[in-house]
């Protein structure tokens, strides 16, 4: 009787350590969603973490789990995960987040927490405890989403240009900045469908390690996706600033038909992936966008010295989450 009430707590405290994860995966990844609409001006910054919110949230009823079998069972063996793994896993995905946030680098929650997961297995069992398919699909991904998001964005600049090249400047300007709430809005679906599904994911191992939930399961419970949902949600509407900051003005100068471009491109791209189940970086996406739509303008529009800091990060992002997972691998074995 004892030690089930004992990891009755464990579990509980683990949920909300995952929920806390996912409102930092909100509030760190917020300008993926309204960094563009809010530097062309067309939303307040207000306003716009409220419409990317509602919007993060509203992806409940669109997409399928999809990503999170992939997180919940694709990244790790069952028999491997235990407590201390995901305590591992979301303390090194938490770590790496508030050393990013607190620098400005618009980095990967998601590949912060795929990260944690494999640093904290490794902890544990060594490599032998990993499933390297859903490792690769991950890791190829995170060249694949900037790329992909760099193509569709330049394109769909290449596009409007040619849509409206008879269109006076100030008339495509005030086409835009309307048709830019239906690009952000969009993205931000993509955004709350990817992003929460990782936390689910997350959960849903957890769940499966300590016996709350059958390992044969088709679905997580009912709670808890509606729980990572809320709390993604309400992490956007708390805004991560200093990323904010970054991704709407240091890389490259939008105005709305740039940045209707830029989210258009990017939320294509989270849609394929969240469809095939493979969890991206919302981050990732929209910077390739985003570079994409400035240097199809011209090469010196976009600030490369910027970019180049920001592909650091995505490159430290999995070792370094990894890294601090095992730390807090060893440490949870210390305390429970």
């Amino acid at each position: 009787m004892q030690v089930a009430q004992v990891a009755l707590w464990v579990v509980v405290m683990l949920v909300a350590l995952a929920i806390i994860f996912d409102f930092m995966n909100g509030f760190h990844d917020a300008a993926n969603s309204i960094a563009t609409v809010v530097s062309t001006g067309v939303l307040r910054p207000g306003h716009a973490v409220l419409f990317a919110a509602f919007f993060n949230f509203v992806a409940i009823f669109i997409f399928h789990l999809s990503v999170a079998a992939t997180v919940g069972k694709g990244i790790a063996q069952p028999g491997v995960v235990d407590t201390h793994v995901v305590f591992g896993a979301l303390v090194g995905a938490i770590s790496w987040n508030l050393v990013t946030w607190y620098y400005g680098i618009p980095s990967s929650s998601s590949h912060a927490l795929i990260g944690g997961i494999v640093g904290a297995v490794i902890a544990k069992t060594g490599g032998s405890g990993l499933v390297a398919s859903g490792i690769l699909k991950t890791v190829a991904f995170i060249f694949v989403s900037p790329v992909l998001g760099f193509l569709l964005g330049s394109l769909m600049l290449v596009l409007v240009a040619w849509v409206c090249r008879r269109a006076t400047p100030s008339r495509v300007d005030s086409w835009f900045r309307r048709l830019q709430l239906v690009s952000a809005g969009a993205y931000s679906l993509g955004h709350g469908g990817n992003d929460a599904q990782k936390t689910i994911g997350i959960i849903w191992m957890l769940l499966i390690a300590t016996g709350y939930s059958a390992a044969g399961d088709a679905a997580p419970p009912t709670w808890v996706v509606i729980s990572c949902y809320v709390a993604i949600a309400a992490g956007t509407m708390f805004g991560g600033w200093r990323i904010v900051k970054t991704m709407g003005q240091k890389i490259t100068k939008l105005k709305p038909v740039g940045g209707f471009c830029a989210e258009t491109g990017g939320a294509m791209t989270l849609f394929i992936a969240t469809l095939l189940g493979i969890p991206v970086s919302t981050t990732h996406t929209i910077t390739g966008a985003i570079v994409g739509v400035g240097a199809s303008q011209r090469m010196s529009a976009v600030r490369w010295g910027v970019a180049g800091n920001i592909v650091w990060a995505w490159i430290f992002t999995i070792p370094a989450a990894a890294f601090m997972a095992a730390i807090g691998y060893w440490v949870s074995m210390q305390l429970f």
